[in-house]
């Protein structure tokens, strides 16, 4: 207890000390605080700028399997800000670790942070992106002081273990061109027939990455579920002011003509504040949307585009999976006019039409990523399919030079100098110039001597590293 005390003196200079050697700042990440004396784990803690010692805080723990806590963090600070949140990620979890590895690294942190700061009781939650959130989103089953996920861009990691008995809030937030939409959406209907706690707020937008607003009504949700449950005190002025703010974007995108969003959010606003509230006027509201033509058509609309995905989705794991598995080169053609098809998708007047097109691009760049992280860690690698592989990958991410370089560097190893010139010049051609690089690719030591190889460099880039000799 005595310190604590120290404390006191450092609130009025946006800093606070819970010992001589542990100095936390106010509205800041503060980085690299050591776990406990006998791990050597570390993680980042952001504290409001509003903290204070004599109350208790509600925590959120960003999980990242890259073990990058400050950027984590760094990516919620805002919304956590405006909504009263500490946030906490550790820099020691990875994807190349066990699940129960990254558990147990975990709760670490957790006693790390409760040890800490004063949290409130109840009022532990997880949040995560992509295969962190899916992590996030296991953990409540391990660690049942978790009462709340924010899950941006992912499903829950595995449904077959969540437990009814112990159930805990599940917020998803989703672009519609994401190709996770639809898992995610799936997802929210399954949650709803285990009558599972669940929001899913879903947005249109160029980013996949929700915008500060959105991800702040995420954990105003998480308050506002807190109040229900009595974990928090009713702050009636606060609900009022929640009620209004979602029925604004409601209408908001009533106005914009997407009825199907608008119908998400009501549905969301009822699970959040049929508790707290009447919700008549919201139901019958509701209600009459739902019947209205407008919101029939674009049902009918997404679901028809859900189908066709589902079977593009089919296509695209069998062909890859048989072109593996016979080295087909020859349907690189095939792929190279599926990506055509996207192209003419993305310029559609069709909403639904730009937005299948967006997932079915972000669904098979993953499927490419997952076989060729699947084929380049078995134990005897399949140097050929891995080289067809990044050839697959140059077609469906034409903008990312590591396709490219990687073909560069595998036909170089099997001397295959035809296609690695090939390459060469497609990725020069995406206007890629980073000489240093292009000269210390693997494999190419014989290659980068050619003169065919300084050729096409001179012709992109000038200034060749070896003299290019006229025949």
């Amino acid at each position: 207890m005595m310190k604590k005390i120290l404390l006191l003196a450092f609130v009025l200079i946006s800093s606070v000390v819970y010992s001589q050697e542990l100095r936390l700042l106010r509205g800041a990440i503060t980085e690299n605080l050591v776990v406990n004396d006998s791990v050597n784990e570390t993680y980042s803690l952001y504290l409001p700028s509003n903290f204070e010692v004599n109350r208790p805080w509600p925590v959120t723990f960003v999980m990242d399997l890259e073990g990058k806590g400050k950027a984590a963090v760094s990516m919620l600070i805002n919304a956590a800000e405006q909504e009263g949140y500490v946030l906490a990620s550790s820099n020691n979890l990875s994807d190349s670790l066990a699940i129960s590895e990254n558990v147990l690294i975990a709760n670490r942190m957790f006693n790390a942070v409760f040890n800490t700061i004063p949290t409130a009781k109840n009022r532990t939650y997880t949040a995560g992106f992509a295969s962190g959130a899916m992590f996030a989103s296991i953990l409540p089953t391990f660690v049942r002081e978790i009462k709340g996920v924010i899950s941006i861009g992912a499903a829950v990691g595995n449904v077959e273990i969540l437990n009814t008995k112990y159930p805990f809030q599940f917020i998803g937030l989703v672009n519609r061109s994401d190709y996770n939409f639809t898992a995610m959406y799936d997802t929210k209907q399954l949650l709803n027939k285990l009558k599972f706690p669940n929001e899913l707020l879903v947005f249109d937008g160029a980013r996949n990455l929700p915008e500060i607003e959105t991800i702040a009504k995420a954990f105003r949700m998480l308050t506002l579920t807190s109040m229900a449950k009595g974990y928090l005190q009713r702050n009636d002025s606060l609900i009022n002011i929640s009620y209004n703010q979602f029925l604004v974007d409601v209408n908001t995108n009533v106005s914009n003509q997407k009825p199907l969003l608008a119908t998400y959010q009501m549905s969301d606003m009822e699970k959040i504040f049929y508790p707290l509230m009447k919700l008549d006027s919201l139901k019958a509201s509701q209600k009459i949307l739902r019947r209205s033509t407008s919101y029939r058509q674009a049902n009918r609309s997404q679901n028809s585009y859900f189908l066709k995905e589902s079977f593009t989705k089919e296509d695209y794991s069998y062909y890859l999976e048989e072109d593996i598995i016979t080295y087909n080169y020859a349907n690189l053609g095939w792929w190279n006019y599926q990506m055509e098809e996207l192209n003419k998708l993305d310029k559609s007047s069709n909403l639904f039409e730009r937005q299948m097109s967006s997932r079915l691009r972000g669904y098979i760049n993953a499927l490419v990523s997952d076989n060729i992280d699947f084929v380049s860690t078995d134990e005897q690698v399949d140097f050929e399919a891995l080289n067809l592989l990044y050839m697959i990958k140059t077609i469906t991410a034409p903008t990312e030079c590591d396709g490219y370089l990687k073909v560069i560097s595998m036909s170089s190893k099997m001397e295959d100098y035809g296609t690695a010139l090939f390459y060469l010049e497609e990725l020069l051609k995406t206007g890629y110039a980073n000489k240093e690089e292009l000269y210390a690719i693997e494999h190419t030591s014989l290659f980068r001597i050619m003169p065919e190889f300084n050729e096409v460099v001179e012709k992109y880039l000038k200034g060749a590293r070896y003299d290019v000799i006229e025949q």
